[in-house]
């Protein structure tokens, strides 16, 4: 598939898969006139590197745990410890950022627990 198909059905614009191209994270095959064509697990892909973003990871980050993710399974390979390290490091990261996604989600929660509660009674 072309780039625009790609990019509509991930909801990801062309720039920024050409960005994640650039970052390593996309290999798409090339044409023999030179066009980009995306085979069909690079939509599983793009979304993958979207959830990971979204997460919070860096693209250096998703370059080195994208590849050990296959099937929505992690295959295990050998890691250096500086990379181990890093990881590490956005694992805390992101336990911390869960942690107060959690705290965010209870206290709006409670807050419209107590206007319902308000407007039921009348109030």
């Amino acid at each position: 598939m072309r780039i625009g198909e790609l990019a509509g059905r991930t909801g990801v614009a062309p720039r920024l898969l050409r960005y994640y191209e650039e970052q390593g994270l996309l290999e798409p095959e090339r044409s023999a006139n030179g066009y980009r064509e995306y085979g069909e697990p690079l939509v599983e892909r793009v979304r993958q590197i979207r959830s990971l973003l979204a997460s919070g990871l860096s693209t250096r980050t998703i370059r080195t745990v994208l590849p050990c993710l296959a099937d929505g399974q992690f295959h295990v390979r050998d890691a250096a410890p500086e990379t181990l390290a890093a990881l590490e490091h956005e694992y805390r990261q992101l336990v911390e950022r869960a942690e107060c996604l959690s705290r965010s989600r209870d206290a709006v929660g409670a807050y419209l627990g107590a206007v319902r509660s308000l407007r039921a009674a009348g109030r």
